[in-house]
């Protein structure tokens, strides 16, 4: 496993539109005030600052998530925490780009 792969930006077994598939969840990582400049449609805010206190929310919502911020850095810090505490994420990057995939 590279370096790239420990911060969810490595090649991915499975793709965004896996997950868009499965019903995922679209997690943006963002502050509050960088989500409200814009975001995807229908996605939820939970700053990076944050997430730490909402993983028994993240979990109960029972699917998989998507996690985004402005460049994927602070998204790939966010899949790998909600990773470890056993929830189904992949990092979609910036979310910009990931509005593109959608």
């Amino acid at each position: 496993m590279g370096l790239l792969d420990l911060l969810g930006l490595g090649s991915k077994s499975e793709s965004i539109q896996d997950f868009v598939n499965k019903g995922a969840v679209i997690i943006d990582v963002r502050t509050v005030g960088e989500f409200r400049d814009g975001h995807i449609k229908g996605s939820k805010n939970i700053p990076l600052d944050n997430i730490n206190g909402k993983l028994a929310e993240i979990k109960k919502l029972d699917k998989p998530v998507i996690v985004c911020c402005r460049s994927g850095m602070r998204s790939a810090q966010a899949a790998s925490l909600l990773k470890s505490v056993g929830i189904e994420v992949i990092n979609g990057g910036g979310w910009q780009s990931l509005e593109g995939k959608l």
